[in-house]
């Protein structure tokens, strides 16, 4: 392996386990935060400036708590595919399906985007409104295709793979 592959490798293995970490930070302070918001309700309440939206509010945090194990999930499968080319041995069965896992996380996760919006939408008034858009971008749902497209590639390789040494 060339030096420049691995100091990517080794960039990419410390930048994964910092979202790790960062990824169940921020589901953690979520977490208080909903609590918080049944200990202290007005005072969470005017602190988020959301006086009479305190149940969106809660619906919003418990979505953004949901996330953080499938983000998660993300996290640690590309984590182990790093550690697989770092092993020298990527194309393996156990790749596919964590591509494959990744991908449906991914989905799950641009879906849960709607539903953020959605009840922000909902709760939402002139008097207190609530900016969260929807922006659509084709560059997510374009990311789940391809996912799917390379966990068939790496399924079907790793195949063909164990069928050549099979020959040999």
């Amino acid at each position: 392996m060339t030096q420049p592959q691995h100091d990517a490798l080794s960039v990419s293995r410390k930048a994964l386990r910092a979202l790790i970490t960062l990824n169940w930070l921020f589901g953690a302070a979520v977490l208080c935060l909903l609590i918080a918001s049944f200990l202290a309700e007005a005072w969470v309440a005017r602190a988020l400036g959301v006086d009479h939206m305190l149940v969106g509010a809660r619906l919003i945090m418990m979505i953004g708590i949901a996330a953080t194990p499938v983000a998660y999930v993300v996290f640690s499968r590309l984590l182990s595919i790093v550690e697989t080319v770092r092993a020298g041995d990527p194309f393996v069965t156990s790749n596919a399906q964590r591509l494959q896992t990744i991908a449906w996380a991914v989905l799950a996760l641009e879906l849960s985007r709607f539903v953020v919006v959605a009840i922000a939408n909902a709760v939402s008034t002139p008097a207190q409104p609530i900016d969260i858009r929807l922006n659509f971008s084709v560059t997510p749902w374009l990311a789940v295709l391809l996912l799917f497209v390379l966990a068939r590639v790496f399924e079907h390789g790793t195949r063909m793979r164990e069928e050549l040494d099979g020959t040999i």
